[in-house]
């Protein structure tokens, strides 16, 4: 007799930061349901030359087909539910998400101009909501976007808390605090419970800072800065969006927002009732016509993104916006992981332009919204799991959090990672690389595998250049006219001196002089031929081997 199992398996998020996918499946393993929580993305770095997002591949889901009972959203954070709108549509199955998350997706989909329509259902913390076999619960957590919700996933062979991102807070800037009793109501009910658990700050011991702790600090910052103010920020932290408002009106300066994120975020707070008491934000064609210390900058680019604001401004390209030395600008925010280099060469172009930059290093002004190692603790004690799994976050971090769940006595504790599954109930167990993962890039407006999207060729083409020659061959093996040779990045040196043009040229004709007549009249035999001995003379010239394409027309 076959048996219902709850499994969890994690197609993205689990060994790396971003790409957040998480899917439970509950039944007999012939026939399992399966419910997925966030469908998110994360950014390319320089090994992805080219490609604007990296989301996890669905194609276990795709096999699953109605099987698949739909997906439900914890906050709206790129790296949550950034994904949604390129891969949900292909499934035909209900999204569910707070207000304010639908709103984020409205917002989204206008601003990207995506005609694919996905059923939005809104749910409200403490209303559960069936999905098949699953009982689905919002529970209102702290963090760094409003309406951010764990999960308490019920089945009838026992339950999950999926915390999604959180921390614990008492009295946030923007949005509900933490449901503390509503955690601690769950530990105390009977049945086994499974904690599928956020892992970002498991490195970090005692308790987040708070967002009153870096109000306060942004008010002393503005307040004693003598020329103008700019603080760069997460869009998407409309809790410090609020905080540097109220920085700036009480030091009494008007906010210029910069930025077409910073707007959208703006205009769905005011639309939802979250910025009431904030002065209306100005655009920034006004920056340059106020005063210095009447005027604070709110923009986006604090990751080093290469054509937002702060990138523009430090590169002196801005149409609207130019800084003087001696203005202030505030980095209220944390390089994501690969970032770091694109954020610390803004910083240096900044200082270079005689503005006073201040980190993180200097001043409290950014807190994450994760959890440091007591509040994990404190959620144990509150919600007693008999099953943990670290979640969200690099190896370092989840490997921490194992760790601490193990010191802690949590009777069973499971390393996964992308693809594994892990059977939460009955007899919880791990099992390695059970399902196929992977990634897919959007690369402009078209979603391909990385094999499908020639990364590995641009990657060749920045270390190594091209060089594009074109014959005329007869049918007797001859050529007809002189090669004619496209070459793009390699050394280029001054005229008197033999350069890449004269290096191929002399290679193209030394194959036709030494190759035999009768092997010249094989095209395919040629083109390789010319192929070798351009690229073998440009590395004796060079010492690096080009990237060559022979391109023979027979006349």
């Amino acid at each position: 007799m076959t048996r219902d199992e709850l499994v969890f398996i994690p197609l993205g998020g689990v060994g790396e930061i971003g790409m957040n996918m998480a899917a439970y499946g509950f039944g007999p393993e012939e026939n399992r349901k399966w419910l997925i929580v966030d469908c998110g993305v994360t950014f390319a770095g320089p090994e992805q030359p080219g490609i604007d997002l990296i989301m996890a591949d669905p194609g276990f889901l795709e096999d699953q087909g109605d099987n698949v009972m739909g997906l439900v959203l914890t906050h709206a954070h790129e790296d949550h539910y950034g994904a949604v709108l390129d891969l949900w549509p292909a499934f035909d199955r209900p999204v569910f998400a707070t207000k304010f998350a639908a709103a984020m997706l409205k917002a989204k989909r206008a601003m990207e101009g995506i005609v694919e329509h996905i059923d939005v259902n809104i749910f409200k913390p403490g209303a559960p909501f069936e999905l098949g076999p699953f009982l689905v619960e919002g529970i209102n957590v702290a963090h760094s976007i409003p309406e951010s919700c764990s999960l308490l996933i019920t089945t009838p062979v026992g339950r999950i808390i999926h915390t999604g991102d959180w921390k614990l807070e008492e009295n946030p800037v923007s949005g509900d605090p933490t449901d503390i009793e509503r955690f601690k109501q769950i530990g105390a009910e009977p049945g086994p419970l499974a904690l599928i658990c956020d892992s970002t700050n498991a490195l970090k011991e005692g308790t987040s800072p708070t967002e009153r702790e870096i109000a306060i600090n942004l008010e002393r910052l503005v307040a004693s800065a003598e020329q103008r103010v700019v603080v760069t920020s997460f869009a998407s932290n409309l809790g410090r969006m609020i905080s540097v408002a109220r920085a700036a009106q009480k030091a009494g300066r008007q906010v210029v927002l910069s930025g077409r994120s910073m707007h959208r975020i703006a205009t769905i707070g005011r639309e939802l009732g979250l910025l009431d008491g904030i002065e209306p934000f100005l655009d920034h064609d006004a920056f340059k016509h106020l005063p210095r210390k009447k005027v604070l900058l709110l923009c986006t680019g604090s990751q080093g993104e290469p054509r937002a604001a702060i990138a523009r401004i430090s590169k002196q390209t801005h149409p609207a916006i130019s800084l003087d030395r001696g203005d202030t600008l505030i980095f209220s925010s944390w390089a994501i992981p690969g970032n770091e280099r694109e954020v610390i060469d803004i910083q240096n172009r900044l200082i270079d332009m005689g503005i006073k930059v201040i980190t993180n290093s200097d001043e409290l002004v950014h807190v994450t919204g994760h959890p440091r190692r007591d509040e994990l603790r404190q959620l144990y004690d509150w919600v007693k799991p008999d099953v943990l799994v670290p979640v969200h976050g690099e190896p370092a971090h989840l490997v921490a959090h194992e760790k601490l769940a193990r010191a802690e006595q949590i009777p069973n504790v499971f390393g996964a990672r992308n693809g594994d599954m892990v059977r939460l109930m009955p007899e919880p167990e791990l099992s390695r690389t059970e399902i196929p993962v992977g990634e897919l890039y959007l690369d402009g407006d078209i979603l391909c595998t990385p094999n499908q999207s020639g990364v590995r060729g641009r990657k060749r083409l920045s270390y190594a250049g091209i060089v594009a020659v074109s014959l005329c061959v007869g049918n007797d093996g001859n050529l007809r006219g002189k090669p004619k040779s496209y070459i793009d990045g390699l050394p280029e040196l001054e005229d008197d001196t033999p350069n890449a043009y004269d290096v191929v040229d002399q290679a193209v004709r030394g194959v036709f002089s030494g190759m035999p007549a009768k092997r010249r009249k094989n095209p395919e035999a040629l083109a390789e031929a010319v192929r070798r001995a351009v690229r073998g003379d440009l590395n004796a010239w060079w010492g690096r081997k080009p990237n060559v394409k022979i391109l023979l027309h027979q006349i």
